[in-house]
């Protein structure tokens, strides 16, 4: 059983990053053998701070992370995704099709608040957020695919959990 779980857990890893991929991103090692992938921003000119930021918004859990040829850890240009959690609660690969989309539009949702900004996504961190935080345009796309990933992942139980 637990043989069965570790391959599945890789499976998924390897459609998440295969999924990105075709939707133009660059996973630094080409792909995945683990439970990790590392997808690189920078070819997106964006960074990890900012997409990270959006993601947790949306209820999607990541970590930022630098890459290599990154030249400051303040501004790594890195997202560090993993399959456990999610294969845990009974996600398979045509399912991470659908969270490798919630993140594409997380990470679409990152550009457009960047596009908003004086500066880009060269702006301060500290606008990026306060854009994210406070303006409506951006809080109504945010609770839009926000509800999304929700209901999505509602439909997966928590091993453990007990609704009340």
């Amino acid at each position: 059983m637990r043989l069965l779980y570790q391959k599945q857990v890789i499976l998924n890893a390897q459609r998440l990053a295969k999924t990105l991929q075709d939707f133009g991103y660059e996973i630094v090692t080409g792909g995945t053998d683990i439970h990790l992938i590392l997808v690189n921003l920078r070819n997106k000119n964006l960074d990890g701070n900012r997409a990270e930021k959006v993601l947790e918004a949306v209820h999607i859990a990541c970590n930022k992370n630098t890459c290599p040829g990154d030249k400051s850890a303040l501004r790594p240009s890195g997202l560090r995704f993993g399959s456990p959690a999610l294969t845990t609660r009974g996600l398979m690969e045509e399912d991470f099709d659908v969270v490798a989309e919630y993140i594409h539009e997380s990470i679409q949702l990152t550009q457009f608040i960047c596009d908003k900004l004086e500066g880009g996504s060269k702006a301060p961190l500290k606008e990026f957020k306060n854009c994210l935080y406070n303006d409506p345009e951006v809080q109504q796309r945010v609770k839009i695919l926000g509800d999304k990933v929700y209901a999505f992942a509602s439909s997966f139980p928590i091993p453990g959990h007990v609704e009340t």
